[in-house]
């Protein structure tokens, strides 16, 4: 398997005035976020709006990031849908064209299955597509205990790690605590990526890394090299970042700080708001702390 560490930014899907994906936008996004020092790219995840994508559109977008990215990074296909079937179609659709792994959601309605039922989802979606799958454990209402995930990997191989989401810092220190080597935790606690590292998870999967990857990069090498006195300020002004843009359209204020620093995104797609007035004054100033070189909107 394709080794899977380090920053991953989920990228974000570029939609055209008419709704449509504009794949171009995609492929200068997959080059933007290599050139910044990404070690892999998410597509068709929460940030890239994956749960608006019909299959069709979902199978293009991850078609054009894998040939955008030629092989110099690997590229994981997000999965979010609201039934095993649904799941399963998806990950065969994509099977064959290279991705290094799934990243499937937990289902996402109001009626969570049980314990048994949600391992079953995992175990028959791994025999079907027979690829390596990360859970994106994110839905508050089907949000998986730590030891439920630590269940569901020692029961299905072919479930190689966890993309832990959410604010609470316990949770993510209980599942790298007790996570086996070959375990894959990674954060997507935007807000707190320094402890994450620092606790052992062996990477990140997150927009925070998509708003501003070059500094995200750089707290991720300075963890590494044990430089805590830098990564603690890259942490303060990331934090500073994270706090402008979360909302409930946060893949809008992701594709905002993106747009300024030069990468063109093109719209979220409807319902979803474009960031307001008062985000991008926001976002604008948290990216300017940053010492992010800054170019007018497109």
């Amino acid at each position: 398997m394709v080794e899977l560490r380090g920053v991953i930014p989920p990228a974000t899907t570029p939609f055209r005035d008419d709704d449509e994906i504009d794949h171009t936008l995609v492929r200068r996004q997959i080059d933007w976020l290599i050139s910044a020092g990404a070690r892999g790219i998410a597509v068709g995840g929460s940030t890239g709006e994956g749960h608006t994508l019909e299959l069709g559109e979902y199978t293009a977008l991850v078609e054009t990031a894998i040939d955008a990215a030629s092989e110099r990074v690997p590229i994981i296909a997000g999965i979010i849908t609201d039934s095993t079937r649904d799941a399963i179609k998806r990950g065969k659709a994509v099977k064959h064209m290279g991705a290094a792994a799934l990243q499937v959601t937990p289902v996402h309605y109001l009626f969570r299955p049980d314990d048994d039922s949600m391992i079953e989802h995992f175990r028959v979606m791994a025999a079907e597509t027979e690829m390596p799958i990360i859970i994106y454990n994110v839905v508050p209402w089907t949000y998986l205990s730590p030891t439920l995930l630590l269940r569901i990997m020692k029961e299905v191989p072919d479930v190689i790690g966890v993309k832990q989401s959410a604010g609470d810092l316990k949770l993510m220190a209980d599942l790298v605590m007790d996570a086996r080597p070959e375990d894959h935790i990674f954060s997507a606690v935007d807000a707190l990526m320094y402890p994450s590292y620092s606790l052992g998870c062996r990477g990140s999967i997150a927009a925070i890394l998509t708003a501003a990857p070059h500094a995200s990069v750089a707290l991720w090498d300075a963890v590494e090299v044990e430089d805590h006195a830098r990564a603690l300020e890259l942490h303060t002004r990331l934090l500073r970042l994270w706090n402008a843009m979360v909302s409930d359209n946060l893949p809008a204020c992701t594709k905002y700080a993106q747009s300024l620093q030069g990468c063109p995104t093109g719209r979220p797609r409807a319902p979803m708001p474009e960031a307001s007035d008062k985000q991008k004054v926001a976002i604008r100033s948290a990216l300017a702390s940053l010492d992010v070189r800054m170019e007018a909107a497109e």
